[in-house]
């Protein structure tokens, strides 16, 4: 039997988060109230895994040229603020300060003038649950702006056990790339390198 692609493995994990927010939508109507511009998920700190890093960069290179000039414009200003995000949380440390990284806001910039996704069919996994009840490192969690009773109990999808399924097939994407040390799938990389950066470049850095 031929093993199946790791391409079709990402979209059957994907399917499954979308169909999760579906379900939860259908059944909680008036607590998901995620709608058509409605972006506060576009501003926050988070990397992709490899394999997700991979599916992206195969679908950005579709856009137009016009477009992809516009996007990489928008990586390099994310790019400035991560930098200076990383340069306040190391003070923070030095000053035993407070400062979150997690709690920064920093556009994506795959959000357009018009606050849409020019990649929405490819967005992330995480950015395809955002607006349902999520379970990360045991704690539930979700979007302050939905209209989920903290008193009652709800479905919550198991971020968790994505992310594992996303290094999995990172580790098997690794190693397919030649990689050395498929034990770096853990690997994340920010949406604005993986857009400026080359997968070859993305790979080398892993495996120095």
């Amino acid at each position: 039997m031929t093993p199946m692609p790791l391409s079709k493995k990402y979209e059957i994990l994907v399917a499954s988060a979308d169909l999760a927010f579906r379900e939860m939508r259908s059944q909680y109507p008036s607590c998901v109230t995620c709608a058509p511009h409605c972006s506060d998920c576009c501003h926050a700190v988070f990397g992709l895994f490899l394999i997700e890093a991979a599916h992206m960069r195969f679908h950005f290179e579709e856009l137009t040229e016009k477009e992809k000039r516009r996007t990489v414009s928008r990586a390099a200003e994310a790019e400035k603020e991560m930098e200076r995000i990383i340069e306040e949380t190391r003070r923070g440390k030095e000053l035993q300060g407070s400062f979150l990284p997690e709690k920064a806001r920093v556009r994506c910039p795959l959000l357009n003038e018009a606050d849409e996704c020019v990649l929405y069919s490819y967005r992330p996994l995480t950015c395809r649950v955002y607006g349902i009840p999520t379970a990360i490192k045991g704690n539930a969690r979700v979007c302050w702006k939905t209209k989920f009773n903290k008193d009652k109990t709800y479905p919550v999808f198991n971020l968790d056990e994505a992310n594992r399924k996303l290094y999995q097939l990172s580790m098997e994407f690794l190693k397919q790339a030649g990689g050395s040390d498929p034990s770096k799938a853990g690997f994340l990389v920010s949406v604005s390198k993986v857009i400026t950066a080359s997968m070859d470049d993305l790979i080398k850095q892993v495996f120095l």
